[in-house]
């Protein structure tokens, strides 16, 4: 854990969130500032500042991640579609170091992103 990184803090339980789904790899919440009608975060429990951090020892939790996104979008009836973004450094537009997926919907997405 890094206590300087928002996300540990949450993980930890000392910054409150809308938690949707946890369990001992993973915790996914609502996001505070979200980009369309269901905006989730899905993230590790163990502080890996970016995709480039990860390794062959994090894909059971990477594969956790997936199908969690895919049962909480159905839970929040996404059934036109979804999109799953993952941010990797600044010029990718990662704005918190400790990995992140989001899973975005409710709404048309458009292509390209940004």
């Amino acid at each position: 854990m890094d206590p300087n990184c928002i996300f540990c803090q949450i993980v930890e339980g000392n910054i409150p969130a809308e938690k949707l789904y946890e369990d001992e790899l993973i915790v996914a919440f609502r996001d505070i500032n979200p980009v369309a009608p269901t905006h989730i975060l899905l993230i590790p429990k163990e502080h890996i500042e970016t995709l480039n951090d990860l390794t062959s020892q994090h894909e059971q939790v990477i594969g956790r991640i997936y199908t969690v996104a895919k049962e909480l979008a159905a839970k929040a009836g996404l059934t036109g579609g979804y999109r799953i973004v993952v941010n990797c450094l600044a010029d990718g537009g990662q704005e918190v170091y400790h990995l992140h997926y989001h899973l975005l919907g409710g709404r048309k997405l458009t292509w390209p992103p940004g």
